[in-house]
């Protein structure tokens, strides 16, 4: 039990345990957005094709908003963009609660998909300046692990809510962000930290900087790879099913199922990946998941979706510890912002072409639409081979330039 303690969850600082409660907190009471197209269509009278206009506009919120709090972080600070992302959710919620008009509801969408999206670049940058090297593939772990739970719960308990009213859900997400603000402003201090003495090429970059960071940039199309492949479980795989004369139930129970594996076996990963080189890990998670996706493609009844899921379920679960540590690796001290910022565009990117090309592919293609799946996550596999020996100089060479003195 030492042993698992001190592989798992020893050694990390209390300031990342409050990052933490509040990354939770936020996603078991995340949940307004999953149920807002139901609630445009059924309490606003929008059709379909409107309540996903409207819906968009979160993801595409999303897009500025990642950017903005990556240079916010760098600039004002991870505590103060964290507590003002919080606090501006918390109140466009609601106002997206009793928003009496379409338009009024379109326009808080997006700015709550901005502020909302603002969190994930300054509370990463946090943990990166607060938790030593060391320790930081077991804290990305639990970050990981934190947002699976969260969802979890959050699903189930939006479910009830929506059967009383949809009002209530956007009520006890602004409530849910409300305490986390509350959590961070009383005990998260400024991690951002600032050189006594301007170190050469480290002063004065900008989100241009990390768009041309070329090396850096190839590693993020790799996680862009990873993260349209993932999303083809949650967009495409129902239609998949819906052809093989499968319930919408049993994909439910299909998604519960590998939800229930995360949770299970997430606090697991650190001790089994501890001491390997990233690329290896992250080669063999998108092997992991170009196998089940591959094994989709001969799908047709429950058990063999369940072989599928299991084994893209792995994949998921060791690529997300070295996929976060990497990106922190590879980011200039004065730049951490930002370089997440970057790195969390891959997201409601790969948002927008998962079921956008996934779609017409799968409507082309059948079956194949998934050996095609497969394919590409078997080149991902190559391509962490063959960058992962130069991405561990270049982190070799900014992790000795992180050592001049800094102070918080």
């Amino acid at each position: 039990m030492r042993a698992w303690y001190r592989a798992n969850i020893g050694g990390l600082p209390g300031t990342f345990w409050y990052l933490w409660a509040g990354f939770l907190t936020n996603k078991v009471g995340g949940f307004g957005v999953i149920f807002l197209s139901l609630y445009l269509v059924q309490n606003r009278g929008l059709d379909t094709t409107g309540a996903g206009l409207v819906v968009g506009l979160y993801g595409a919120g999303g897009c500025a908003g990642v950017l903005a709090g990556g240079v916010l972080a760098d600039r004002w600070g991870r505590r103060r963009t964290l507590l003002a992302s919080h606090a501006a959710t918390t109140l466009l919620l609601l106002g997206l609660a009793f928003a009496p008009w379409i338009p009024a509801i379109a326009v808080l969408t997006a700015l709550v998909g901005a502020a909302q999206s603002m969190v994930g670049p300054p509370l990463v940058a946090a943990i990166v300046d607060i938790v030593p090297e060391a320790h930081r593939t077991k804290a990305f772990n639990l970050e990981f692990w934190a947002f699976n739970l969260g969802t979890a719960i959050a699903a189930p308990l939006a479910g009830l809510l929506a059967e009383t009213g949809f009002t209530p859900l956007f009520l006890v997400e602004a409530g849910a962000t409300l305490a986390t603000f509350v959590m961070l402003a009383a005990r998260v201090p400024e991690t951002l930290p600032v050189r006594d003495t301007p170190q050469a090429g480290q002063r004065g970059g900008s989100l241009r900087t990390t768009l041309t960071d070329r090396p850096y940039l190839v590693f993020v199309g790799l996680t862009l790879v990873l993260a349209v492949l993932t999303l083809q479980t949650s967009t495409i795989l129902p239609l998949a099913m819906a052809e093989d004369h499968l319930r919408p139930s049993v994909y439910g129970s299909l998604m519960g199922f590998t939800g229930i594996l995360i949770v299970c076996g997430q606090l697991f990963v650190p001790r089994l990946i501890g001491g390997r080189l990233k690329a290896r890990v992250l080669a063999a998670a998108n092997g992991l998941i170009a196998a089940g996706m591959a094994v989709v493609a001969v799908a047709d009844v429950v058990p063999v979706y369940l072989v599928a899921a299991v084994i893209w379920t792995a994949g998921q679960m060791l690529a997300a510890p070295p996929n976060a540590a990497t990106i922190a690796e590879l980011s200039p001290v004065e730049l951490r912002g930002r370089y997440q910022a970057v790195f969390y565009l891959c997201f409601p990117i790969a948002a927008f072409i998962a079921p956008a090309l996934g779609g017409a592919s799968l409507q082309r293609l059948g079956g194949w639409h998934w050996v095609i799946c497969g394919v590409l996550g078997a080149l991902a596999a190559v391509g962490h081979l063959l960058t992962g020996p130069y991405r561990e100089r270049r982190a070799a060479v900014l992790r000795e330039a992180a050592r001049e003195p800094v102070r918080a």
